[in-house]
């Protein structure tokens, strides 16, 4: 049996909302019920069945106790599936033997292997649960659970939506989670309680520490077919935008803004590069928004990188220069304003919409257009397939526009710079389907070449920000004075890096190409 769900976070005042929403929508049929859900997970003192991806629990439901094993489980953009097996455990006395799947069965006592098994951790939960019912048919339970978890001595509060699927499209899910949460403010559970649990006992809390959220690898294989692999990547694409977009919310890090927009521009190069699979008039639709919260958050961190890493650093490299850091200051004080700003849309509709959008075209298969015939053998393709054209498109873009490099003008500089970015982005989405002694060469000459662009692009931001009507300075000598010492820094930078620019492209030009 498998258990598909929708898990949220809340806070208090949603959960108390949420029954009153349902109802004036017609969604339930009938008052929640609400239960007491005593669950205890139980594994070998080494956690062989964790490091298997199984969890064994024990749960007392009222007067019955269930045993259940859960296994494969995959929980991406608040989307959890997994497989589910229970039996009566009566006494509550765990038994082996009774998993009613032979091959669960024979799987978890090989993991076991004899050992003892023990309590890990155990949940105490306040269950209020009801059927709720879409027109197309779509039936779902929306649970809202409120308790706590135990392990190692101690306990950590837990509120918890779930809304899972009975019967119907798993797209129904995140219609349902739209009309319940109409102006947004909702956040992605990213763990079971099972996982939370683990943490507890192991580390102390049930959350990993709040922090930006960097691009990590996608473990693709050359066995996946293109579907495979574009879902991978856009999975990835998800969690960073979506858990920056929490970490913006709540932290004053610099580096929030920054993941965030490296995310969504890693999103729509995922499109991108994956088009021949993914294209669609959703895909479309998704990749616009993603360009406009891009371009709301990059004017923060536009402000950020001249405040922090440009105007900060002459003024710690340049002590005698008195105008720097109060420059750096009022830039500091104007990002402060945009951050505000920024704190107010990212919890809105749109951006909660866009999210829940995003999780439901990566799990539920969103680019499939029934119009077009030949979608399934293009989604079959082997990912090789696939990562061979979308690599040669991306470095034939750059070849076209690094042509006469020396003697490109500040816009087509601009338009090398994106392309190269773009390039680069596709490298890291396939590089693991290549040997690494072919891959590191090229995208190392690939990131000092980006490098000289970078500095480019942050010599055209300080003057564009430091001399525009909302320049900070006006009629102060000593800031005049900082400003034009910033502005002659970087662009001196910039024009440094330019001079070894053609250099650096012959090399990565002669670079072999390692998807060929």
């Amino acid at each position: 049996m498998s258990e598909i769900e929708l898990k949220f976070l809340l806070d208090e005042l949603t959960s108390s909302e949420l029954w009153g929403r349902a109802k004036a929508l017609k969604l339930a049929s009938g008052s929640p019920k609400t239960r007491t859900l005593r669950s205890i997970y139980l594994d070998t003192p080494e956690h062989a069945l964790k490091k298997a991806g199984i969890a064994l629990r024990l749960r007392r439901d009222g007067r019955r106790w269930i045993q259940t094993v859960k296994t494969r489980a995959e929980l991406h953009g608040g989307l959890s599936q997994v497989g589910e097996v229970e039996n009566p455990a009566p006494g509550g006395r765990l038994c082996l033997d009774a998993i009613p799947d032979a091959a669960v069965r024979e799987e978890v006592v090989h993991r076991v292997s004899g050992a003892p098994l023990q309590p890990v951790c155990e949940t105490v939960i306040r269950r209020s649960a009801s059927e709720l019912s879409l027109d197309d048919g779509t039936r779902a339970e929306l649970a809202i659970d409120i308790g706590e978890i135990h392990a190692g001595g101690r306990s950590a509060e837990l509120r918890e939506l779930e809304i899972e699927l009975i019967e119907g499209s798993l797209g129904g899910l995140f219609d349902i989670a739209h009309l319940l949460f109409p102006v947004g403010g909702l956040r992605f559970s990213r763990l079971s309680k099972a996982a939370r649990g683990y943490l507890l006992a192991e580390q102390g809390w049930i959350d990993p520490p709040l922090a930006p959220r960097n691009a990590e690898d996608v473990a693709l294989d050359r066995a996946q077919i293109a579907e495979q692999a574009a879902r991978d990547v856009l999975r990835e694409c998800l969690d960073q935008v979506a858990t920056n977009v929490v970490v913006i919310r709540e932290l004053d890090d610099p580096e929030g803004p920054h993941q965030l927009r490296i995310g969504l521009r890693r999103l729509r190069s995922a499109f991108s590069v994956c088009a021949s699979v993914l294209k669609s008039p959703e895909m479309t639709r998704l990749s616009m928004e993603a360009r406009w919260l891009g371009q709301e958050v990059g004017r923060l961190r536009d402000i950020d990188v001249v405040a922090n890493n440009i105007v900060r650093r002459e003024a710690e490299a340049h002590a005698d220069e008195p105008g720097l850091p109060p420059l750096a200051d009022a830039l500091s004080r104007q990002a402060g304003g945009l951050r505000d700003h920024l704190r107010k849309v990212l919890p809105d509709a749109r951006v909660q919409a866009f999210l829940l959008d995003l999780a439901r075209f990566v799990e539920a298969r969103g680019w499939l257009v029934p119009q077009d015939f030949g979608q399934t053998e293009r989604l079959a393709a082997p990912v090789v397939e696939l990562a061979g054209k979308a690599l040669s498109k991306r470095w034939k873009k750059v070849s076209k526009h690094a042509r006469g490099l020396e003697t490109l003008d500040v816009e087509q500089r601009h338009e090398l710079r994106k392309e190269l970015k773009k390039l680069r982005y596709a490298v890291e989405f396939f590089s693991p389907l290549y040997p690494a002694k072919r891959v590191d060469p090229f995208l190392k000459r690939l990131k000092k070449l980006q490098t000289v662009f970078g500095d480019l692009n942050d010599a055209a931001a300080v003057r564009a920000m430091l001399t525009g009507a909302e320049a900070p300075g006006a009629g102060d000598p000593a800031a005049q004075r900082a400003i034009g010492w910033v502005i002659g820094a970087s662009q001196a930078r910039a024009e440094f890096g330019w001079a070894g620019a053609k250099t650096l492209w012959g090399s990565l030009d002669e670079t072999r190409p390692f998807w060929k």
